[in-house]
């Protein structure tokens, strides 16, 4: 999970002064990432989604 830096649905909590993860996901689907993390198998959390919105335009050169 070290692409939560760059993703969408982390946000920050001023209230708390932290940050979290703002995905819709149950304990299960929790459980699951967790558990997954140290196997080879292991892939990109399921929630996540690429929270820079200059990459959709940054091929479009001046």
């Amino acid at each position: 999970m070290s692409d939560c830096d760059t993703c969408n649905y982390f946000v920050y909590d001023e209230e708390y002064e932290e940050w979290f993860c703002s995905a819709q996901m149950d304990e299960d689907d929790l459980a699951r990432m967790m558990q997954s993390e140290g196997r080879k198998s292991a892939g990109r959390c399921p929630y996540w989604v690429n929270g820079d919105e200059y990459a959709v335009v940054r091929h479009q050169a001046f």
